[in-house]
């Protein structure tokens, strides 16, 4: 029965999701409201069809804070790339340069409000990196970031990707961990089964703090649930 459902929720999602990604770049033209807007509904769809099809729901421990903050994940399935957009407010997110090269879809996320890593960590790319990061904080919006670079199964704890700490330090605002164990429920591969995600956020960490002390700190909160 699992495996029926998931099919099921696969095939509909995806084919609701062509016409919603596909007229992203019409929503670019009206602005960054309208973007966040068009990706809200996308996250909304993703949201209904989990509860009425596998039967998932995500259960929030603690507050969402008020303010401007750098939220810092973990990453154990797509789930939480579009759930924590609408439990967060859609916050700015964090990518990969590589993504930035997508014909189109580069440019309506650049509307959307994003800020770009560079994997090499070279000493160029950093400077671009804090320059944004200032820029950003001073717009007011908050940031998320998946600190340990991709989805891991549930149980593993990968160390923070370097970027963190340059991003940390870029931003210069308090950062506020979220644990999650979505894994349990949608591994990457096999039949996902339905349950209720816990998503709990944690703490607000500081900004300024030594870079182990930061990377420690966040690296404990983020995987409480393991």
């Amino acid at each position: 029965m699992n495996w029926v459902r998931t099919i099921v929720f696969r095939t509909i999602f995806y084919l609701l999701s062509v016409p919603i990604v596909a007229t992203v770049p019409v929503s670019a033209l009206f602005g960054q409201r309208a973007v966040i807007a068009h990706s809200d509904s996308w996250s909304r769809l993703h949201r209904v069809l989990l509860r009425w099809i596998l039967g998932i729901t995500p259960r929030v421990e603690g507050q969402v804070p008020r303010g401007q903050y750098l939220y810092v994940a973990k990453h154990e399935a797509m789930y939480e790339t579009l759930e924590l957009q609408l439990i967060l407010g859609s916050p700015a997110m964090v990518l990969k340069r590589e993504l930035m090269k997508i014909p189109v879809w580069g440019w309506a996320t650049t509307k959307y409000g994003a800020l770009v890593v560079d994997r090499d960590a070279s000493a160029k790319a950093l400077k671009q990196l804090m320059r944004e990061g200032r820029a950003m904080r001073e717009s007011g919006r908050s940031v998320i970031v998946y600190a340990e670079g991709t989805r891991v199964p549930h149980g593993e704890r990968p160390p923070l990707r370097s970027g963190f700490a340059g991003l940390y330090k870029a931003l210069d605002l308090p950062v506020v961990p979220i644990a999650l164990d979505s894994g349990r429920l949608l591994p990457k591969k096999g039949a996902k089964r339905p349950g209720v995600v816990t998503i709990r956020i944690g703490e607000a960490i500081p900004p300024g703090l030594p870079r182990r002390e930061a990377e420690a700190r966040v690296h404990a909160a983020i995987n409480a649930l393991n």
